[in-house]
């Protein structure tokens, strides 16, 4: 499982590219159902302490999803129809967090306060992809996980 702190280490501006786009915004989580057909939910990512996190309801279909197995793939949200902001994602798989310590700093990095029964995942960051659009077009960045 790779960390967000592997991926800042090994491509940092791309990591602060993602960084804004998604600590504590709005984003859009997906998952793969039991009968293989893709899930599409809105979460609200943490990245802190060299982690990516999502906090959830313990009946969430995303949350079965990622105690499944189901890989994820986390997109921004756009500012706009032009994407004026750029664009983000990341993928990988999750992994339940039960400590509560750990769940204690993660719901100190966060702009809501998490009820006592919502489930923690940590995300780990197997590919990350930034879009940028400017005058001369789209500009990309990759980055992948060395296995």
């Amino acid at each position: 499982m790779h960390s967000w702190e592997q991926f800042d280490k090994s491509t940092p501006e791309l990591a602060r590219f993602g960084f804004v786009r998604l600590h504590g915004q709005v984003a859009y989580l997906a998952t793969v159902r039991r009968d293989g057909q893709p899930r599409l939910h809105p979460v609200t990512p943490l990245i802190g302490h060299g982690h990516l996190y999502l906090f959830m309801e313990p009946t969430s279909p995303k949350g079965h999803d990622l105690q499944r197995g189901s890989g994820y793939c986390l997109h921004s949200a756009v500012a706009d129809t032009t994407g004026s902001n750029g664009e983000f994602q990341v993928s990988g798989s999750a992994r339940l967090i039960e400590d509560e310590e750990i769940r204690e700093r993660v719901s100190d990095l966060s702009p809501y306060k998490p009820e006592d029964e919502t489930i923690l995942f940590e995300l780990s960051v197997d590919r990350a992809l930034s879009t940028v659009y400017t005058h001369t077009g789209a500009e990309r960045k990759h980055w992948r996980a060395h296995r």
